[in-house]
C-alpha cells in the first residue's frame, strides 16, 4: 500500500502553492474559478482526503463529542446515544460512544483518552460516585454534561429523570394490586439511580401507612440480565415467597422473568413484576413487562444541546453559557406482568 496523498502532492500536480490548495478547500470564494477547478480536479484525480485530525490539532478543537455510559449493552443507553447523535449531527459534530462497564477505573482511562484527543465535550453517566475522576477531568477545561444523573451544583449541567417519583409509581402500583410486601431488586446501591428508586418505593409505603420493613432489598452487583437471574434464585429461596418484585431496570427484570419461568413460577399469578426504563424488549417479553418509562432519547437530545451550547457551537452570537439541571418526569406503563391474568390481552396503560 502506497503513502497517502498529501496537500503538497496536490499542490505540485496542480502547479500551485500549498496555500492555494488550502484556500480552495477552506475558502473557495477567495480563489479564481479556473484555478479552483484545476485544484479540485487534481484532488479528485489523486484521491486526496484532508487530514481532519491535523486540522483539529492546529485549531485545538475537535469536531467530536464523547458519550461515556455505564453499559452499552443496555438498550436504554442506546436510545440516549441516538438522541444525542441526532443533535450532534445537526451541529456538524460526531459522537464517540464509550462504555465504562460501571468501572471507575475504566471511566478514568476514557476521560484521559478524551483529554488526549481534545474532544469538544463529554456527555457522561458517571461510574465513580466520589466525583474524583471528573474533578481531575474538569482541570482540562473540556466541558461536560451529566446524563441520567442529577447534579445540583452551579458549575455543571445535568439531565436526569426524577427516579424517586419513578420508584413511587412502581411501589404505588404494586400496592394497589393488593401486594403488602415488595422486594426491590437493585443494582449497586452506590449508584444514585438505584438509591432514588428505592426511596420512591419507601415513599409509596409511607403514604399507604405501611412500615419500611414491608420492602426487602436484594442488591445485585450489575444491572444486567444475568444478575437478574441470580436475584431470582434468591427470591425463590425466600420464605414466605414474595408476591411482588420491582427491579431497578428492565434487564434485571427480564432476567428475573426468565428464571421464574424456568422454575415453574407464574407471572403475574404467583409473582407480579415491574421493571424500569421501558426498553423495547419490555413490551415484547413472554409476559409483557410493566415498566417505568424514562424518556431516554429526549434525555440524550437535551444533554447534547446543553453541551453544544456550552462549547459555543450553536452558530449564534457568543452568549455566556448558563448551567442548567433539567429533571424529566417518568411514567408507568402497565402491562401484563403486574396485573391479573385477564388483563394480559388489554392495552398498556400509562400513569404519570
Amino acid at each position: 500500500m502506497g503513502q497517502p496523498v498529501g496537500i503538497k502532492d496536490v499542490a505540485r500536480e496542480a502547479g500551485v502553492s500549498v496555500g492555494t490548495v488550502s484556500n480552495v478547500i477552506n475558502r473557495p470564494d477567495s480563489v479564481g474559478e479556473a484555478t479552483r477547478v484545476r485544484v479540485l480536479s487534481t484532488i479528485h484525480r489523486l484521491g486526496y482526503v484532508r487530514s481532519e485530525s491535523a486540522r483539529q490539532l492546529r485549531a485545538g478543537r475537535s469536531r467530536i463529542i464523547a458519550l461515556l455510559v455505564l453499559d452499552m449493552a443496555n438498550p436504554f443507553f442506546v436510545d440516549v446515544a441516538s438522541g444525542a447523535e441526532r443533535v450532534a449531527r445537526e451541529a456538524g459534530l460526531g459522537v464517540m460512544l464509550c462504555n465504562s462497564a460501571q468501572s471507575s477505573e475504566e471511566e478514568a482511562e476514557y476521560l484521559g483518552l478524551f483529554s488526549e484527543q481534545r474532544v469538544r465535550g463529554v456527555l457522561v453517566t458517571p461510574a465513580d460516585t466520589t466525583g474524583r475522576n471528573l474533578d481531575a477531568f474538569r482541570r482540562q477545561g473540556i466541558p461536560f454534561v451529566f446524563v441520567d444523573r442529577l447534579v445540583p451544583r452551579a458549575d455543571a449541567c445535568s439531565v436526569s429523570v426524577d427516579d424517586v417519583t419513578g420508584g413511587a409509581l412502581a411501589g404505588r402500583h404494586l400496592l394497589e394490586q393488593g401486594h403488602g410486601h415488595i422486594v426491590y431488586v437493585s443494582g449497586p446501591l452506590q449508584l444514585a439511580q438505584c438509591q432514588d428508586r428505592r426511596t420512591g418505593v419507601l415513599q409509596a409505603l409511607a403514604r399507604a401507612g405501611l412500615p419500611e420493613d414491608r420492602l426487602r432489598v436484594l442488591e445485585a452487583q450489575r444491572l444486567d440480565v444475568a444478575a437478574g437471574r441470580d436475584a431470582a434464585a434468591r427470591l425463590l429461596g425466600m420464605s414466605p415467597r414474595p408476591t411482588a418484585v420491582f427491579c431497578a431496570n428492565d434487564l434485571l427484570a427480564l432476567g428475573v422473568l426468565q428464571a421464574l419461568f424456568a422454575a415453574g413460577a407464574s407471572v403475574p399469578d404467583d409473582i407480579a413484576l415491574v421493571g424500569y426504563d421501558d426498553i423495547e424488549f419490555a413490551a415484547a417479553a413472554t409476559v409483557p413487562l410493566t415498566s417505568v418509562r424514562q424518556p431516554a432519547a429526549r434525555m440524550g437530545r437535551l444533554a447534547a444541546e446543553l453541551l453544544i451550547d456550552e462549547t459555543g457551537e450553536t452558530g449564534a452570537e457568543t452568549v455566556a453559557h448558563r448551567h442548567e439541571q433539567i429533571v424529566l418526569q417518568p411514567e408507568l406503563v402497565v402491562r401484563g406482568s403486574s396485573l391479573a391474568r385477564p388483563a394480559l390481552a388489554g392495552p398498556a396503560a400509562r400513569v404519570r
